[in-house]
């Protein structure tokens, strides 16, 4: 992030996380859109995998065990070999919540509240 856009863009950041964290799928959804929409490289390969989690758990609320699973696997995958991208976000205990959460959807395991992602600032 340039020093111009950095603070719109960690105001953005800060709405997102609060909606993920607040289980408004929907509304992370459309601001990490919005914030991918204007970042690039690492930073939006990150941004889309948090994208693409929002999205998983939005499916996952409605009962839809493979559109969550396929797309929980793909944000997995974006994030996880970017989890030092310095974005004010604990990507790798997020990372290791999303390793969690798949498994258990794989294997059809029940899951509890405590299974929701979670994003924590560093």
């Amino acid at each position: 992030m340039n020093e111009e856009s950095s603070k719109s863009l960690k105001e953005l950041l800060c709405v997102a996380l609060n909606h993920f964290n607040n289980q408004e799928w929907y509304d992370a959804h459309d601001v990490f859109e919005e914030i991918w929409n204007s970042v690039d490289g690492d930073e939006r390969q990150v941004i889309q995998g948090m994208l693409q989690v929002s999205v998983s758990q939005f499916h996952l609320s409605k009962g839809n065990l493979n559109g969550a699973t396929i797309l929980l696997g793909e944000g997995l995958g974006r994030i996880k070999t970017r989890t030092k991208i310095n974005l004010g976000i604990d990507l790798e205990s997020f990372c290791l919540c999303l390793e969690d959460l798949l498994r258990k959807l794989q294997t059809e395991e029940a899951l509890s509240e405590n299974d929701k992602p979670f994003l924590k600032n560093l």
